[in-house]
């Protein structure tokens, strides 16, 4: 079957109409994209910055709500520090506390052509030698000396004998050396007077 050269200008033309609705629509319908962060993706950080920044291919649609960061560490700890800042195509986020190991990002934003998108991407932040346990310096055990026994109050104490006492028991004994004296005495006296009763007389003149 022949075509005629019209209806061959005809298709050319329907066929380059759809061909540039295709051309048209084709950037219109394509989502900003996610082109560049800070921290950067899969990156190893000393410490947690201050900020997090987002850059986007296009102009963002901030109403509300429709712009959302999240920041966690490993355990799920949330490290925003703020409200986020949402200028053109560029994100900002403040980040706030002390983390180490590995941080995870989620986003969420509305592109420019109305479309919401969303992602996430992690960064590393190192541990801190100074807080690990091995970096600790043990701190030397004082020694309390033990304390020497004590005998109880209580307890019995040996009391020597004093020389007082000595003399005290000597003095006990001096009245019945006097005593006893005194009765050899008596009985020296009595045999005297006895044996002068008994001597005989003298002899008598005639």
């Amino acid at each position: 079957m022949m075509f005629t050269s019209r209806a061959r200008a005809g298709f050319a033309g329907v066929a380059l109409a759809l061909a540039s609705v295709f051309l048209i629509a084709a950037p219109a319908s394509a989502h900003d994209e996610l082109i560049a962060t800070d921290p950067a993706v899969d990156s190893t950080l000393d410490a947690l910055p201050a900020e997090l920044t987002l850059s986007f291919s296009g102009e963002l649609i901030n109403d509300g709500n429709s712009t959302v960061i999240e920041v966690t560490d490993s355990a799920g700890t949330d490290l925003t520090g703020g409200d986020l800042e949402v200028t053109g195509a560029i994100v900002r986020q403040p980040l706030a506390g002390s983390a180490s190991g590995d941080i995870t990002v989620l986003w969420r934003v509305v592109s420019s052509d109305g479309h919401p998108i969303s992602g996430e991407y992690h960064f590393t932040v190192a541990s801190d030698p100074t807080n690990s346990p091995s970096a600790v310096t043990p701190t030397p055990e004082t020694t309390v000396p033990a304390e020497s026994a004590t005998p109880e109050s209580g307890a019995p104490e040996a009391v020597s004998p004093t020389p007082a006492d000595s003399a005290t028991g000597s003095s006990s004994l001096v009245p019945w050396i006097i005593v006893g004296v005194l009765l050899l005495l008596a009985i020296g006296a009595t045999v005297v007077v006895v044996l002068s009763r008994r001597r005989p007389g003298g002899p008598t003149e005639r």
